[in-house]
Parts: C-alpha cells; sequence; structure tokens
C-alpha cells in the first residue's frame, strides 16, 4: 500500500519545486524598488502580525496642496456680496430704493437709446420695422415708470397726456398710465401723520375713534382712492365736517430726489444723443413736479383759486373750489372738504333724468353740511365691528338717482363745458395762474336747487403762475389767431424765439391754423415729398419722423427766450378740447376762448387807460369774427344732428390728424378720454 503511494508524492513534491523555481525567475525580473519607499515601509523591530508601525517610523507627511487662487476669488465673491447686501439694505431703508431705481432707470435708458441709435432707419440693422423699435421701446419705458411707481407714474401721466406727438404704438401703451395706483397700507400711512404731527396718533389728530365711540369721529382705513403721489381717505370730524384726508405715501419724500435727479440725467444724455433742445425746460419740469409733492403749496394754490373765482361775477355760483382746513394741512397731510358728485367722464349721471325732487340739488352744494343721521352711525359702528381696516362708512347718498338707480342729474353738456371752458379761460387769459391737470377725474359735476350746473376743482398741485407780460402777449396772440393777424402773430412768436410761427399757432388753436405764409410747413413737408411714391413704407415712416424732428428745433428755436410756461398751459388747453370732444363737442370752444382772450385786453388794469379803450374798440369789432365762427359752429352741429359726420372739435381733430402726418405724427383720440 505505501509502495503505491510514494510514485504520487513524488510527482507532488516535483510539480511544487517546479513552482517554486517559476516564481524565483520572476522575481528576478521584476524592477528594482525605490530605495525611498522601501526606507518609508521599513521598521525598527521584526515583522509582528496585527501590529501597525509606530508614526515615527513612517517617515516625514507629504504637505497638503493649497488651493490659493480659489480661496481668493472665494473671499472676494464674500466680501462683494456682504458690500451689495449692506448696500440695498441702506437703499431701501434711508432713501426707499431710490438708488436701485435711479440704476434701472439709467439701464432702459441707455438700452432704449442705443436701440433707437442702431435702427432708427429705413431699413434697421438688426431687422424688423421702425414700428416694431417703437412697440419693444414703449414696452421697455412702460414697464420701468410701473415697476418705479411713484413719481414716475407721474412723469408717466404727463407723457401721456402729450403723448399726441409721439408715435402710435407709444400713445396706445402710455393710455394705461392713468390706471389707478396701489394703496398702501395703513400702517404705512400712519407713520406720515405721526410724524408730521409731533407723533400723535390718528385718533388725536382727527379727534376719530376706530371702535365707534360716542362723541368721535369717524374715519375709514382704507383709502377712497390712490394715485401714485397720494391716496385720500374719508373722515367725519367730531364736529360733523366730512373731510377728504390726502395722505402723501412715505417713500415719496425718500425717493423724489433720486428720481428727479435720474430724470435730468437721462433727459441731458438724450439732449445730446439725439441732438434735440430738450434739456433746457427739464429744470422747470422738475421745479412743477416737486411742488406738487409739497401740500402746503397745494393749499395756498387752492385758496387763490378759491378767492379769484368768488371775485368773478361770472364765475361764482358756477364754480367751487373745496375749502382747505390749515390746521390739519402739512407737507404731507392736505385735509379739504369732501365732494359728494359726478365725475366728468360719467356721461350718463351727469345728462340723465333727475329723480331727486324738485327745488332740490346734489348734496353738499355751494358748501353746505353733508347730512349724517343716526341710521348712518348705528351702520358705521357695524362696519367697524364687521371689517375693520376694510371698512366703508361713508353714506352713499345717492337717492337721486331714484329706485332704478338709473337716475341723474339732468344736465345739459352744453352748460357743463361752457362752464368749464370760461373757468380755464379766465385762468388763462384774465388772471394769469393756470390749474394744469384739468382731466376729468379733478372736476365733479352737481346740480344746484335751481337747476343749473355747478363745477367742482379738485386737485390744486401742478399749477402755472403767469408774468402779466406774458400774459398779455398770450392773449394778443390767441386774438391774432382768429383775425390771421399774421403780422402780430410774427412778432409774438419772435419774441418768444420760435421759428416756426405758423406750426406752433396750429399748435395753439388745436386745428390747421388757415393764415400766415406757411414757409415753414411748406417748407419741412417739401423735404420728403419728392417721389414719395417710389419710397419703401420704412422709407416713408424714417423721413416722416426725421420732418417731425425738425418742426420741434424749429418751435423750440431759441432756449432762452422760449416761455417754459407754454408747456402747461398747451397741456391745460390739449384737456379741455379732449373734454368737449369727449362729450360730442356740444360748445364752441374756440369762440369762446377768443372772446376772453379779447375782453382781457381791454379789461387789463395794467394798461394805461389809452390802450384799454382802443383795445375795447377793437374786441367790438372782433364779435364779428367771432360770429363767424359760429356759422362754421352750427354748421357742424346740424350735420352731427342729420348723422352726416361729428361735431365741430371732431372736424377739427380730423384735419389735425391729415396736417399732423406730414410731421411724422398720429393723432390717436383715444388717448385723452378720460
Amino acid at each position: 500500500m505505501y509502495r503505491n503511494r510514494i510514485p504520487s508524492l513524488c510527482a507532488r513534491q516535483a510539480l511544487i519545486r517546479r513552482a517554486h523555481a517559476t516564481r524565483s525567475r520572476s522575481l528576478v525580473h521584476l524592477p528594482r524598488a525605490n530605495p525611498t519607499q522601501a526606507r518609508s515601509i521599513q521598521t525598527s523591530h521584526a515583522f509582528e502580525p496585527l501590529r501597525p508601525p509606530s508614526p515615527a517610523s513612517l517617515g516625514k507627511p507629504a504637505a497638503a496642496r493649497e488651493y490659493k487662487r480659489t480661496r481668493r476669488w472665494g473671499r472676494r465673491l464674500l466680501v462683494t456680496s456682504a458690500v451689495l447686501g449692506a448696500a440695498y439694505l441702506v437703499d431701501r431703508q434711508a432713501f426707499a430704493s431710490g438708488v436701485g431705481r435711479s440704476l434701472r432707470t439709467f439701464g432702459t435708458g441707455l438700452f432704449v437709446a442705443l436701440d433707437y441709435k442702431l435702427n432708427f432707419r429705413a431699413a434697421p440693422l438688426l431687422g424688423g420695422t421702425i414700428e416694431d423699435l417703437h412697440v419693444r421701446s414703449a414696452e421697455r419705458l412702460f414697464e420701468l415708470l410701473r415697476a418705479n411707481g411713484g413719481l414716475y407714474l407721474k412723469i408717466g401721466q404727463a407723457i401721456a397726456m402729450q403723448s399726441a406727438v409721439l408715435p402710435p404704438e407709444f400713445q396706445k401703451m402710455f393710455a394705461r398710465m392713468f390706471d389707478d395706483a396701489p394703496q398702501d397700507e395703513w400702517r404705512d400711512v400712519e407713520k406720515v401723520i405721526r410724524k408730521d404731527f409731533g407723533g400723535r396718533g390718528v385718533e388725536e389728530v382727527f379727534g376719530v375713534s376706530f371702535t365707534g365711540e360716542e362723541g368721535k369721529g369717524l374715519m375709514e382705513r382704507r383709502a377712497r382712492a390712490s394715485a401714485s403721489v397720494a391716496q385720500v381717505h374719508w373722515a367725519r370730524l367730531p364736529d360733523g365736517r366730512e373731510v377728504a384726508i390726502k395722505l402723501q405715501k412715505p417713500e415719496i419724500a425718500k425717493q423724489v430726489g433720486w428720481d428727479l435727479w435720474a430724470f435730468k440725467v437721462v433727459m441731458r444724455v438724450y439732449t445730446w444723443w439725439f441732438d434735440l433742445p430738450l434739456y433746457s425746460i427739464v429744470p422747470f419740469i422738475t421745479e412743477r413736479l416737486m411742488l406738487e409733492t409739497d401740500f402746503e403749496s397745494e393749499a395756498r394754490n387752492s385758496e387763490v383759486m378759491r378767492d379769484l373765482v368768488n371775485s368773478e361775477p361770472s364765475l361764482k355760483g358756477r364754480v367751487y373750489i373745496p375749502k382747505v382746513y390749515p390746521e390739519f394741512t402739512t407737507k404731507r397731510v392736505l385735509v379739504t372738504e369732501w365732494i359728494e358728485g359726478v365725475r366728468l367722464w360719467d356721461k350718463g349721471a351727469t345728462a340723465g333724468r333727475w329723480l331727486g325732487g324738485h327745488g332740490n340739488g346734489s348734496p353738499g352744494v355751494h358748501g353746505a353740511q353733508l347730512q349724517f343721521g343716526p341710521a348712518d352711525k348705528e351702520a358705521a359702528r357695524r362696519e367697524l365691528r364687521e371689517n375693520p381696516l376694510k371698512e366703508k362708512l361713508k353714506p352713499e347718498r345717492d337717492t337721486w338717482k331714484g329706485r332704478s338707480g338709473k337716475g341723474g342729474l339732468g344736465l345739459s353738456t352744453k352748460e357743463v363745458m361752457t362752464t368749464m371752458v370760461d373757468l380755464f379761460s379766465a385762468q388763462i387769459f384774465k388772471w394769469g395762474v393756470v390749474h394744469c391737470d384739468p382731466h376729468p377725474g379733478n372736476i365733479f359735476i352737481r346740480r344746484l336747487p335751481s337747476g343749473k350746473a355747478e363745477l367742482v376743482l379738485i386737485d390744486h398741485g401742478l399749477y402755472v403762475y403767469m408774468s402779466p407780460k406774458f400774459r398779455h402777449q398770450y392773449a394778443l396772440f390767441w386774438k391774432s389767431l382768429m383775425t390771421f393777424d399774421n403780422k402780430t402773430i410774427s412778432e409774438v412768436t419772435e419774441q418768444w424765439g420760435i421759428r416756426a410761427p405758423d406750426l406752433f399757432a396750429s399748435a395753439t388753436l388745436m386745428r390747421p391754423y388757415e393764415g400766415g405764409d406757411r414757409s415753414t410747413r411748406n417748407h419741412i413737408v417739401k423735404m420728403g415729398s419728392e417721389e414719395n411714391r417710389r419710397k419703401t413704407p420704412g422709407e416713408r415712416h424714417y423721413e416722416a419722423q426725421q420732418r417731425m424732428k425738425q418742426g420741434i428745433r424749429e418751435i423750440l428755436a431759441d432756449e432762452d427766450k422760449w416761455p417754459q410756461e407754454l408747456i402747461f398751459i398747451g397741456r391745460n388747453m390739449r384737456i379741455v378740447q379732449g373734454n368737449n370732444q369727449f362729450l360730442g363737442s356740444p360748445i364752441n370752444r374756440v369762440k369762446i376762448m377768443g372772446n376772453w382772450a379779447s375782453r382781457s385786453l381791454f379789461q387789463d388794469p395794467n394798461l394805461p387807460w389809452r390802450e384799454r379803450m382802443t383795445n375795447a374798440w377793437r374786441h367790438l369789432l372782433f364779435k364779428t369774427v367771432l360770429f363767424a365762427t359760429d356759422i362754421a359752429f352750427y354748421t357742424f352741429k346740424v350735420r352731427q344732428w342729420l348723422g352726416w359726420g361729428g361735431g365741430m372739435e371732431d372736424e377739427v381733430e380730423a384735419r389735425m390728424r391729415d396736417m399732423a402726418k406730414d410731421f411724422g405724427v398720429e393723432l390717436q383720440h383715444e388717448v385723452f378720454e378720460g
């Protein structure tokens, strides 16, 4: 048995010897180990299983890799973020984001300017058309004004009221600028009262209670109206007076300086970039806008207008200016008499049938105290309990509408517009004190017990005071327009630094001027009229815009002589013309204004008696010219009644559209509705 196992054991030993030999030969051909590596694993002791080497025997460790550049940029990013975050917080708290709003303005303004510089040509470099350029620019500017809010909305509204000289794309966009602005929360507005009245709260200043306490007044914490600069709250004082409390939004005081500075910078750049004489009128505009944020100035304007209206026999009893309560008025708080009435834009409520009873008038006419009975007090207390901070405490007082709610004041639009044009004509030609924001939202209509109309004018923040010399020149200029006295027109416009008297005459009358030599108009129109049919629509549109640019240069030829008051007087007259057209052209506006202009020349106490008598004789002769305008007015009126066309203002608008197209302007009436 053992003998049989000996050969197998010998074979196995032979295989083991061959394997050891092969392993030895492979080890001979291995590369020699690095002495450093060999030393790194040597120890001073014999190898012992399961026992790690000591740290000292492992040698010196390799240095860790350093990311110096990454850490340096990381520190820079951290410091920059901290600085920008701190700047943002300081700007937001100290300047109500005034710096950020200015940077946004500069960025958008630069982007729009570059876009026009590159693409305002017959064939834009980046493709599309000039209309496309106007659309995207109008959208950018509109979004800028809405995002910045505050005084930017006021600037946008000023642009909107003058947007007839802008491309139609801008007109449509800026027509949305009259939407109500969002109102601030009550706790923010209350801070304004505390700061302006030495830390006293609303209840203490106005004597009101928000719990309906007996013997105290009432006040709504939810604004009845909110605009770009302020919001209006209704209140009833303990003595029974109902008032409108106009509170400036708290951020406006911090923002106004930055906003006006940014506006000046942008206009300065645009004046240089587009070669248009615009910046010279900017300081005057910013001064007016600044005064709009000063409610003490608004209170003074209101009192001045109230005294002038009450001293004018032809307007006393037809026009009413709300009383101002100076004991509650500061630079940011204005308290006036509350007005119940119908807004001018509500034609149905103005002309609808009167259902308020014979011999009665609208609530509050002639400053009468508004009724507030026990039932109204109980309803107010219940509203305070059920809807805190959103209460509606003021009674509606609309019984004159009847049970159906479809009644009206029963007034003639002709009477309403006659009163309005008389008022603003007296401001311009007789007093030289002009309310420059007479849009329909600032005009209330009330019915007197006699059945006549009473016009109430509110919001007296934007005013222009004309010097006696300029007022006399403007009255003379207006009268000369109606008598085609081209010599006088040329003399007056030359004193104003205007080189295009016929263009300026058309802009003043709000209709094409038929007198003059028309040399300026013909020269400008001739620049692009020859071979016009052979040109592409893009080329014609570009040349029309260039003619408009040239027309602006001609009107603003001498910036030092140009009366800056014309900016806001023109705004006033354009809004009044739009109001007349909106109501269906019920009156001959041009005749009424011409009559006031002529009368002011002989009623002016600053003129010598001899000159006044001469002007009185000329006024009698001027009546024949006014009779001629009546013929034209009633001709259009008959056509309107027969359904053959619009009224006189509609015809004026149509003719102005045709003439404006020669200068690259497309007038759009709907911009001025409301």
